[in-house]
């Protein structure tokens, strides 16, 4: 695997020399103190750009990252349509790293520093951002739970297990299964988070899928 430097090397690099390519931001886990680094870290990069059609055109340019190993285009799929801006590049290269891309038009600069709070800036060729954003998980920690709130979790969990007991009664296996995982889980899993925040304090992110929420040192 590449080492860390030489990949944004690669990146800024081609950005640097690319006029069209005008502010180039890192998002994800790797703008997060709290996240212990390790190898399987996605590099998230955003490039704001003066002509998306330029880039979007042909995939070739592509190619200044490494050997891909494969390579998927959320905006240019029919059977799992994008819900986001710009246009995206997830590439997984021979080496193993792997680098998200994603071009959004320059005129979105200052939208896009309001979208979330995990940024750091690693180019800004026209000195557009005039302060920097020091990045933060803020947005994502825990919410405490109010009254009703922990009233509907608990109905959401027992009314939908029943369609769990219904489904292995009736041998529908499948039926069974997505309920168990896309409602009983989650309202299991966001339960849970709210005793880790009410033993540690709501100050902390467990992120996606609560993969940060049930260890003990997650202060």
């Amino acid at each position: 695997m590449r080492p860390e430097k030489q990949v944004y090397d690669t990146i800024l690099g081609f950005a640097e020399k690319d006029e069209r390519i005008r502010v180039v931001t890192l998002e994800g886990s790797r703008t997060n103190k709290n996240i212990p680094p390790d190898d399987f870290q996605d590099f998230d990069i955003t490039f704001f750009v003066t002509d998306m059609q330029g880039f979007t055109y042909d995939d070739k340019w592509l190619d200044v990252f490494g050997e891909r190993l494969m390579l998927q285009k959320p905006e240019d799929m029919e059977l799992f349509p994008a819900e986001e801006k710009g246009f995206s590049y997830l590439m997984l290269f021979s080496d193993d790293v792997k680098i998200d891309l994603t071009l959004l038009p320059l005129e979105l600069t200052d939208e896009y520093f309001t979208w979330d709070k995990l940024v750091i800036l690693l180019l800004d060729k026209d000195g557009r951002i005039a302060q920097p954003p020091v990045p933060t998980d803020i947005d994502y920690h825990l919410q405490k739970p109010t009254e009703r709130m922990f009233d509907d979790c608990c109905n959401e969990f027992w009314n939908t297990v029943t369609y769990v007991v219904k489904g292995l009664c009736r041998r529908e296996i499948l039926f069974a299964i997505d309920h168990m995982n896309e409602i009983v889980r989650k309202e299991l899993l966001r339960m849970i988070s709210w005793l880790a925040g009410i033993e540690h304090g709501f100050h902390f992110s467990i992120r996606q899928k609560a993969k940060y929420g049930m260890e003990d040192d997650a202060t």
